[in-house]
């Protein structure tokens, strides 16, 4: 079956459904934001429990990481982002389910090579990333600092 390029484009119209773009965006937005308010509050009930400012920090990231994973073990966080979208993106807590989802989805394999190795599929490039560009920033800074 030979197909032009418009017909292939009026099929795939027709056959793909219409995206409910204000309704995504505003669901984005507001669990989003409900994400980002919970770890603003997490870091005030911190500070006035008597941590400092960077150690209420550290810890309301090591919170939200382990919601994040507690709630994608329980296969709540899939429910959330069916309805948040883009919102369960914040970066601290996407990126902590992006690491625990294929963990868990490999675990049949074992532990070392279903659960250890697998977990790193979507994060380990951005891990990596991460890591070169410090290590390059790291020296071009050392070495301005020489001269």
């Amino acid at each position: 079956m030979k197909m032009t390029p418009e017909e292939y484009d009026r099929l795939s119209k027709k056959a793909s459904p219409n995206s409910p773009s204000g309704k995504n965006i505003t669901m984005a937005f507001l669990i989003g934001g409900l994400i980002c308010a919970l770890g603003q509050a997490l870091s005030l009930l911190f500070q006035n429990n008597g941590m400092d400012k960077d150690t209420a920090a550290a810890a309301v990231s090591v919170s939200l990481v382990f919601l994040s994973v507690l709630l994608t073990g329980l296969n709540v966080y899939d429910n959330i982002a069916k309805v948040a979208g883009a919102g369960t993106l914040v970066p601290i807590t996407g990126f902590a389910n992006s690491m625990a989802a294929p963990a868990l989805e490999f675990k049949s394999e074992g532990y070392v090579l279903g659960l250890g190795a697998k977990m790193f599929i979507i994060a380990g490039p951005v891990i990596v990333y991460g890591i070169s560009a410090s290590v390059i920033y790291g020296l071009i800074i050392y070495l301005f600092k020489l001269y």
